[in-house]
């Protein structure tokens, strides 16, 4: 389980959030939404590699949000306001994990491999080089979502986000040693699940049967009758 984050430090706002800030705490709501877009894809991809669900990741975002408006006199400066509402967001998604795990009194720490979330119905009318990174992409989730929530957090931060280390280590809570040793380790098993994928995969490799196997017979036998 996701021990509780400690206080926010590290890297101080810059000026330019300072004045946003200050632009929404006197009622410019356009300047809130331009906050929203800005930090929208990562927060989001924070909030998923935690609760490893869409719907729920886009609930504790909306919530985060709210919770980051009503809460913006309270942001002092002393970390940048990605930081800030990075912290906002785990907050939110480790206080979701705890609200589930007294209902269900344990929270999985690996999904069950049929629980796992389908991949997507291909749409034929795509170009394939897109349903091939869409499957592609989906399998790369799938193993992510597997990873032990300490991994799966550093990893989306590192590699998906392009966090530095030390971004990564000041977000987290957690020393920049730290943050080496689990992206290095996240990294070994994510390439050691595929790895067993691709084993798995090599043996269907051109593969032909069925109606292709029956019609290429059948037009050799019309042509030897």
């Amino acid at each position: 389980m996701i021990p509780k984050m400690p206080p926010v430090s590290g890297t101080v706002a810059s000026d330019d959030e300072r004045a946003l800030v200050r632009r929404v705490l006197a009622g410019d709501r356009a300047q809130f939404e331009c906050l929203m877009r800005r930090y929208n894809r990562r927060l989001y991809r924070l909030a998923r590699a935690t609760l490893r669900d869409d719907a729920e990741a886009e609930d504790a975002l909306q919530e985060a949000y709210l919770s980051a408006y009503r809460s913006m006199s309270q942001f002092r400066g002393d970390a940048t306001l990605a930081t800030w509402l990075s912290r906002l967001v785990l907050n939110e998604c480790l206080g979701r994990l705890r609200r589930g795990a007294r209902r269900q009194k344990v929270i999985p720490i690996v999904t069950a491999p049929d629980e796992m979330q389908a991949v997507p119905e291909q749409d034929s009318e795509r170009p394939e080089g897109i349903v091939a990174r869409r499957q592609m992409r989906a399998l790369l989730e799938s193993k992510v979502d597997q990873l032990p929530d300490t991994f799966r957090l550093v990893f989306v931060l590192r590699s998906v986000d392009e966090l530095s280390v030390e971004e990564t280590a000041r977000t987290l809570g957690i020393a920049e040693a730290t943050v080496r040793t689990r992206y290095f380790r996240a990294r070994s098993m994510l390439r050691e699940a595929l790895a067993k994928e691709l084993d798995l995969a090599e043996r269907d490799v051109f593969e032909f049967g069925g109606a292709r196997c029956d019609d290429v017979i059948e037009r050799v036998l019309r042509q030897i009758a």
